[in-house]
């Protein structure tokens, strides 16, 4: 009892508070940038380079400028689109193959699945030519399929898929055959639903990862219609035509919007998703 009475230790105050002021400055640090292209989309013309943070005079002239007589909304349009697909295919193909590396049992299974994982270590420049020509070959140069064929299925997905699927008892899929439950039914009816926060976590790094892909679409689109948002932006920046830096900045505001909500509603399953792929199958 004396020693639950105790007072709070004055050095573990301490300690405690320095954390908290590190903690601050750091995330001062890291929203910093942020906060600057905020303040610079905000400024009139002329006045992007105030060193202030507040805008004098504060101005929505870029913004109205940037979706009257750009090709912002379509660049916004084709990024949703390619996400979107991209990202419901990874969750189920993968959710599909993990669970049929974590549940069946066949020849050479261990061997393949250290072949998926050892894609990951190769670097998506080595990649590029090999993914070009066979898209030039299909003929879908510019075109949605040619930019969402490389991201329809990743190893990354297959991976945190199987390693969250090999922990469900499989007494739960013997008693759903006692039952009559097809092998696609023992997926989809009990193991896709227990899944949830795996592919929680699947659905965001993909649909992240999408949006802000911009060396491939930036190879294998042409025309101003088929860019993505990554792209266009990066043109309207080019020093050789000109940039604009109240439109880049205005851009890339309205371009972070869909990363903001995705961060602020699923932190937790952001943070899971980095212990995910420590989970032994």
């Amino acid at each position: 009892m004396r020693n639950e009475a105790r007072a709070v230790q004055p050095g573990a105050v301490f300690r405690q508070g320095l954390q908290y002021l590190l903690l601050g400055f750091g995330g001062l640090i890291m929203l910093f940038p942020y906060l600057w292209m905020i303040s610079t989309s905000l400024k009139a013309r002329g006045t992007w380079y105030n060193i202030s943070l507040l805008p004098d005079p504060l101005s929505l002239e870029h913004y109205e400028l940037l979706l009257s007589t750009s090709l912002l909304p379509r660049w916004y349009l084709n990024t949703l689109i390619i996400a979107i697909t991209a990202t419901a295919s990874v969750a189920f193909f993968s959710a599909l193959t993990g669970f049929v590396f974590a549940k069946y049992r066949f020849p050479g299974r261990e061997i393949l699945f250290v072949a998926i994982l050892s894609t990951i270590m190769i670097p998506t420049e080595m990649l590029i030519i090999p993914w070009y020509v066979g898209i030039a070959q299909l003929g879908w140069i510019d075109s949605f399929q040619g930019i969402l064929m490389p991201g329809m299925l990743t190893a990354f997905g297959i991976f945190v898929m199987r390693q969250f699927m090999a922990n469900i008892p499989n007494e739960l899929l013997d008693a759903g055959r006692i039952d009559g439950v097809s092998e696609f039914g023992l997926f989809w009816r009990i193991c896709l639903p227990l899944a949830k926060p795996a592919l929680a976590v699947v659905i965001i790094f993909t649909f992240l990862g999408q949006w802000n892909d911009f060396l491939w679409p930036l190879i294998v689109v042409n025309s101003d219609n088929m860019q993505t948002l990554q792209v266009g932006l990066s043109r309207m920046s080019s020093l050789e035509t000109g940039a604009d830096w109240g439109g880049t900045m205005s851009g890339a505001a309205l371009a972070s919007i869909p990363m903001l909500i995705i961060f602020l509603f699923f932190q937790r399953q952001i943070v899971q998703g980095l212990t995910l792929t420590g989970l032994k199958g």
